[in-house]
């Protein structure tokens, strides 16, 4: 299944509080289960004004989707062609 790499602009993102974040995941994740076990979320990475995503799923649309159900941003989303890593270097 496709990865995809989802930058959300969200002013402030680095300061949010650990509830606030928690409230975020919850809904996120209330999101999915509504969207079934096509899509999955990996992981994310809060940065200063952004939250970069990585998710799973097999297609652009359903991200929207997820995006649009959950109130989310999805300022770009890039569908991951490689993963590389130290091990890459091998």
């Amino acid at each position: 299944m496709p990865q995809y790499v989802i930058e959300r602009d969200i002013p402030g993102a680095a300061r949010l509080l650990p509830d606030q974040l928690r409230g975020v995941s919850r809904k996120s994740c209330a999101v999915l289960d509504e969207l079934g076990p096509d899509i999955q979320w990996h992981h994310s990475y809060v940065t200063g004004d952004r939250v970069y995503c990585v998710y799973s799923a097999p297609s652009e649309a359903l991200i929207l989707e997820h995006a649009r159900r959950g109130g989310f941003p999805a300022s770009r989303i890039s569908e991951v062609a490689a993963v590389i890593g130290p091990a890459t270097a091998d």
